[in-house]
Formats: structure tokens, C-alpha cells, sequence
């Protein structure tokens, strides 16, 4: 094969990822559709078009040689063509088979490189003939990279300072054209004082002294022209530079809203991901649920759809491990055995979309996560008997607090809904929840619909210049010394009848204060972050603007700074950091902690905590051991059920961790044995087993263990982040 045979087979395959991607994601969705379809003429259109899909897919993968994609979408289309001609019908089995296959040939497609047959030709030879003109009337497409869109509208958001520069410069001769003004003023002020320098028409100069106060007049009658001459110039430039800012802001502002437009994508991209994941969880843990997105045809910034997957698979996630029940209870609640679930995107302005996630499910007990959070130490012991409602449900997001009676690798680490709110703040927007106990809940997040650019608030605190997310303040105002009230240590300003904790923005960033030069009597700015009881209010010594602002983000070594999220360069030429409001709100919380915690001499060291190592497999019992020692245990280890008991029944120990599949006694046969015992019945227990299907999870809930692991998926990480929480 010649260069320019294989450059035009590299170039075919690439084509052929792309557009195998499309038919994939057309027979999954189909494949989802079919589930619920149950009229036989729906399901037969259905199958139809899966067939068409199946068909085409075959062929391109044909026509570049990729014979195992061929093979399989050969048995698809046989599966679906016996479907057509009714020789057979859908099946949860036939159905699942066919996700299988899908989900096999998208990994193909995800890989590096694709795998080819190692004998045929492609049918497509290198030596084409140019393609002909679109007929009259057709649009003609050409594929462009992603990669290549990325870099444009860097380039265009990068156009985004000319823009900003030219505001500035037409700011700045404004002001100059102000001082002007200010002259013209002075200069009139003064002119009756100027006549008397003057000498009457035929009237001789005055005595000797005086002789130089004509030539005084003279010069600044000359000065006044020359300053009058520059006052025009300036106004011309004033008028020019007025100009040049409105033709260059609408040129900037028309070429990023049509580049973004480029990689504005509808969250129906991820509808076939988030769908089939519904679908598959809901398999695994025996519930029924319908999946419904609701203006999946809203279009967001590409890379933000990216950073909001994860958040929404956490999402969707959450929602059936914790919030719809099996059908058998919806059943008992007087409910429809199949939950609703319910993906809701609406846009909120021009600059910002609202996703939201809810169920029909329990809704969260706000009982359980106060105890949760108190047990975790995330709230003073006493604390959560005075939360409100609304401030309980806002401990979700806190790391460490989870109401999940038992710990697998999915759920249980009060890990999720952290990660939902840690991204949505890094994407520079903010989440929200509501409940009801029986009848549901929703998250709400507000995102910016581009990644980019965004309104800031421009401050200054100790005579240097930061930017705010608008999105994320809540609001700006005043206060004078004497509204400032001290509780339990801290100083608080009362808000819409509310205290709000009250701190200095330098000394959160922990710089050189700079004097305000205020009196006591002074009002001094105030900016509110946060939502809820997690509200802060950060005093600074000037808020000056509001502006829209480009993000520079940081690159290695300066990938994560504490409090700030990137910086920007302003019209003036002036580099400002743009502030990260969630590690801000953080750091003023531990600056108070610090305030009220009064020093106190170091306490003895704790005692290492006692775990129970049950394992029958010599390797696996020297592993855990291993780990857990290095991880600061003190362990000891048994050999089956019966031998771990008779161990625990002689000694203290703070925890166990067992295997499941041993001889003489079971891991759940152990642990049952444990609930049963009055004086270990509270010891937590940790299953740490090969057996990793619905029931037998089912099972270590029933025997009562605290947390399974599965062996084939464990992370060291995840055992140590459980015993953390348990021991």
C-alpha cells in the first residue's frame, strides 16, 4: 500500500469513528425505547430503524476492514430481523444481550486504535475520484475536529481583551475630556482676576515691578488657546475611541457567540449514557424506574457538559441507591411500582441554565443526616438538634455524611453529593436541594452556559485587585462598626434578621492589612457568600465594578491555589486573580475555628484501634494485614468464622473485617453470630468478599454488615476510607 493509500485509510477510519458513534447511540436509545414501547406497531417502527442502524454500521465497518465491529453488528441485524418478521419477540434477556454488544463495539470505537482484519482490503481505494458538487438546493457539510473547534474559540475568547482594551482606552479619555471640564471651570473662575493684568488701550505699562505682568497675560492667553486646542484633539480621540469600542465589542461579541455556538452541544449527548445507566442500576438492585429529560435540547458549552457527566451520573446514582423504593414498597406506600426520575434543563437567563435531578422516591430523612453529621463531627455534638430543616438538608453535601446503612464501593462514603456541589462551584455556578419526606426530591445546580468568560464583581482589599463571581454573591452592602456584634467569639453582622458571620477578606488571604482610611462612623463594603446558613460575609475596602471577565487558568505547578480559582487581565493591563468562593467560604470557616478554639496542651496520644482480620486464604490474610498495619492498626488475624468468634469472644477489638466464602463458618454466618451476641451486637463489620451480585449484597445487609467490599474492584483507599468512618 502506498503513503498516500495508508494517509487515506487513516483518514477513512477516523471517519468511520464518527459516524459509528451515531449509529450506536441511535440503536441504544432505540434499545431503551423498545423497553417501554408496548404496542406491537410502535415496537415494529422501533425495530426497524435499530435494523437500518445495524445495517449501515455493518457496511462502514466493512468498507474499512474492522471485521469484528462487522461480526457483530452481522449477529445484530440478525437478531433484529427475526424481531421484524415476528420469529421471535424482545426479551429482557435478547435485549440485554444487545446492550452488550453495543456496549462491547463503543469500547472498540473509545480504544486508541481499532483492530482490522488482517486480510481484506478496504474496499475504498486511495486513488478516488473527486467527490461531485452537492446538488442545487443541498447544504454542503464538511467534518471539522473538535480539537480544532477548542483552539478557534480560544482564539475568539481570547479577542474578548481587545474588547475589554478598548473600553478601557475610551474610559480613560473620558476622564481626561472630565479634567477638561474641570479647567474650563477654573479658568472662568479666575478671568476677572486676569483683566487687571492687563494694561487699558493708550494707558503706559505700570512701575518696574509690574513691567513682566503683561507678558504673564500674554502667556497664559496663549496657554489658554494651546489647552483649548488639546481639549479638542482629546474630544476628537474621545469620539473616535467611542467609536472603535462599539465596532470592536460587537465584532468580539458576534465572532465568540458564533464560535461558541460551534461547541454548543444539547444535553441529549449524554441522554443514551444517563438512560442506559437508569436502566442498568435499576436491573442490578431490583427496581423499576422511568427515565424522562425534559429540554435536552437546551445547548451548553461543551466543556462544561463534560465536567457535568460525573456530577450527573453521582445524580442519577444517588437517586436509586438511595431514594426510589422496590416496587413492593412503592406498593405498600400507596405508590405506582415504577419511580419517576425526571433530568429537567431550563434556562435561567441569557448567561446561565438550571439542571435538575429529581424523584417520586422516600426523600431524605433530615433525622438521619443530622445524626450522620453529628456522629462524623462535621457539627458540634449539640448542634444538629437546632438546625432548621433547610440547613440539615444543606449537610448532604458535606463530605463524610452519608445515611446508607452499608458500604459498597457505589455508595455509603457521603462522598457523592461532595463531588456534585465541589464541581459545580468549580464551573462557577451553585446547587440547591428541596425534599419531602414519601413524596421526593430534587438538586438543582445553576451553571454558566459557557466555561470561558462571565460577570465579576470587581473589589479591592489591602490595596490590591480581585474578582467575584456575580453568580456567587448574593449580595453587596454596607456596614458601620457599630452593627458588628460578637457571638461566641466571632464577629457577626445581622442580615435580613439573621447573623452572618463577619471576616476581613485580607486576612482570609492572610495578607498585609492596608488602612481603609474610614472613621468609626464610616460604612465600609460588604460582600455576602454562600446560601442558606453557610452565608459569610467578607468585608473589603472597595467594590468597584461589575464587568464581564476572560478566565486564565492556571497551568503546572499552579494547577490548585487555595482560594483562587484563576486570574484575568483587566482592560488597564492589570492582572486580577479571580477568587474560588467555595474555598474561601472554608477558609473563613477555619479562621473562626481557629478564633474560638482556645490553646490547650497537647493530648496524650490515642490508643491504635484493634481490627479482626477473618480470612481463610493465607495470601489474602498477609495483604490486609499489611495494609492495615501500615495504615496505623493494630491487627490480629482468624482463620475461618469459627476461629474469628472464638478470637472476638476473648479479646477487645474495635471492628472486623471478613471474608464471606470460608469453610467451617461463613463471613455472614459470622456476622450474624455477632448481631446475635449482646456484648458484640454493636461492633461494626466490614465484608470484604468475591461475591459480587445483587443478592448476596442483599444478604450482608440482612446479617447486618456495615459495609461490602468486592474484591475484584477493590481500591486500598476505599477499605481504609470505610474503616475510617466505622472504627
Amino acid at each position: 500500500m502506498t503513503a498516500a493509500e495508508e494517509e487515506f485509510l487513516r483518514s477513512l477510519r477516523a471517519t468511520f469513528k464518527v459516524e459509528a458513534g451515531e449509529h450506536l447511540q441511535e440503536i441504544g436509545a432505540r434499545l431503551l425505547e423498545l423497553e417501554k414501547t408496548a404496542g406491537p406497531g410502535e415496537q415494529m417502527q422501533i425495530v426497524e430503524s435499530m435494523f437500518r442502524a445495524a445495517h449501515s454500521l455493518k457496511g462502514a465497518a466493512r468498507a474499512v476492514n474492522f471485521t469484528e465491529i462487522e461480526s457483530l453488528c452481522q449477529s445484530l441485524e440478525e437478531l433484529f430481523s427475526s424481531w421484524k418478521r415476528r420469529e421471535s419477540r424482545p426479551t429482557p434477556a435478547t435485549l440485554d444481550t444487545a446492550h452488550r454488544a453495543i456496549d462491547k463495539m463503543s469500547e472498540q470505537i473509545a480504544a486508541p486504535t481499532l483492530r482490522a482484519g488482517a486480510e481484506r482490503r478496504p474496499q475504498n481505494r486511495a486513488a478516488a475520484s473527486p467527490q461531485p458538487a452537492a446538488p442545487p438546493g443541498e447544504t454542503e457539510t464538511v467534518r471539522v475536529t473538535v480539537s480544532s473547534l477548542d483552539t478557534r474559540l480560544l482564539e475568539a475568547e481570547e479577542m474578548l481583551a481587545a474588547k475589554l482594551s478598548a473600553e478601557q482606552r475610551a474610559s480613560d479619555l473620558g476622564a481626561l475630556a472630565a479634567r477638561f471640564e474641570q479647567w474650563r471651570k477654573e479658568w472662568a473662575r479666575i478671568q476677572p482676576r486676569m483683566r487687571a493684568l492687563r494694561p487699558a488701550p493708550g494707558r503706559a505699562r505700570g512701575p518696574a515691578g509690574a513691567a513682566d505682568l503683561p507678558g504673564v497675560a500674554e502667556f497664559l492667553d496663549w496657554n489658554h488657546d494651546y489647552l483649548r486646542a488639546l481639549e479638542a484633539k482629546v474630544a476628537a480621540l474621545r469620539r473616535t475611541a467611542e467609536q472603535d469600542r462599539l465596532l470592536v465589542g460587537k465584532l468580539v461579541d458576534d465572532l465568540l457567540e458564533n464560535s461558541k455556538k460551534l461547541l454548543m452541544l444539547p444535553l441529549a449527548t449524554l441522554g443514551g449514557l444517563l438512560s442506559k445507566l437508569v436502566r442498568d442500576l435499576c436491573r442490578d438492585q431490583g427496581k423499576e424506574a422511568d427515565f424522562t429529560i425534559r429540554g435536552d435540547e437546551v445547548t451548553i458549552d461543551k466543556r462544561i457538559l463534560e465536567q457535568l457527566k460525573d456530577p450527573l451520573i453521582h445524580l442519577l446514582r444517588n437517586c436509586i441507591d438511595h431514594g426510589i423504593e422496590t416496587p413492593e414498597e412503592r406498593r405498600r406506600a400507596g405508590k405506582p411500582p415504577r419511580a419517576a426520575i425526571v433530568l429537567t434543563v431550563s434556562p435561567v437567563n441569557s448567561n446561565q441554565v438550571e439542571i435538575s435531578v429529581s424523584d417520586d422516591g422516600a426523600g431524605i430523612d433530615v433525622e438521619k443526616v443530622k445524626a450522620a453529621a453529628g456522629r462524623r463531627g462535621v457539627v458540634a455534638p449539640a448542634a444538629p438538634d437546632h438546625l432548621d430543616e433547610s440547613a440539615a438538608l444543606a449537610l448532604v453535601f458535606e463530605t463524610d455524611v452519608s445515611t446508607s446503612p452499608m458500604i459498597t464501593q457505589l455508595s455509603g462514603r457521603g462522598l457523592g453529593l461532595a463531588i456534585v456541589r465541589e464541581k459545580a462551584e468549580k464551573l462557577g455556578g451553585r446547587v440547591a436541594i428541596e425534599s419531602h419526606r414519601g413524596s421526593g426530591t430534587t438538586l438543582r445546580m445553576t451553571l454558566p452556559l459557557t466555561l470561558a468568560t462571565f460577570r465579576g464583581v470587581l473589589v479591592e482589599s489591602a490595596r490590591r485587585l480581585f474578582i467575584v463571581p456575580t453568580a456567587q454573591v448574593e449580595r453587596v452592602t454596607r456596614f458601620r462598626s457599630e452593627d458588628v456584634q460578637t457571638v461566641e467569639g466571632r464577629r457577626t453582622l445581622a442580615l435580613n434578621g439573621r447573623a452572618v458571620a463577619l471576616v476581613d477578606l485580607d486576612e482570609v488571604l492572610q495578607l498585609p492589612s492596608a488602612p481603609h482610611g474610614r472613621g468609626a462612623a464610616d460604612a465600609r463594603p460588604v460582600m455576602v457568600l454562600g446560601a442558606a446558613d453557610q452565608r459569610v460575609a467578607f468585608a473589603v475596602d472597595a467594590v468597584l465594578d461589575e464587568r464581564e471577565v476572560l478566565v486564565k487558568r492556571f497551568m503546572r505547578p499552579l494547577s490548585r491555589v487555595r482560594n483562587i480559582a484563576g486570574a484575568t487581565v483587566l482592560g488597564s493591563g492589570e492582572v486580577a486573580p479571580i477568587l474560588n468562593a467555595a474555598d474561601l467560604l472554608k477558609s473563613a470557616r477555619k479562621a473562626g475555628a481557629a478564633l474560638r478554639t482556645p490553646a490547650a496542651a497537647a493530648t496524650p496520644k490515642a490508643p491504635a484501634k484493634r481490627i479482626l482480620v477473618v480470612e481463610d486464604s493465607i495470601t489474602s490474610r498477609m495483604l490486609l494485614k499489611g495494609i492495615l498495619e501500615s495504615a496505623g492498626y493494630d491487627v490480629k488475624t482468624a482463620v475461618d468464622g469459627i476461629d474469628g468468634f472464638t478470637v472476638l469472644r476473648a479479646g477487645r477489638f474495635d471492628l472486623v473485617v471478613s471474608d464471606v466464602e470460608m469453610p467451617r463458618m461463613s463471613g455472614f454466618d459470622l456476622t450474624a453470630r455477632i448481631r446475635a451476641d449482646g456484648a458484640l451486637a454493636g461492633l461494626p463489620v466490614v465484608l470484604v468478599t468475591a461475591l459480587e451480585s445483587r443478592e448476596d449484597r442483599e444478604r450482608g445487609m440482612e446479617v447486618g454488615a456495615n459495609a461490602y467490599l468486592v474484591k475484584s474492584s477493590l481500591d486500598q483507599s476505599n477499605l481504609l476510607e470505610a474503616l475510617r468512618r466505622l472504627a
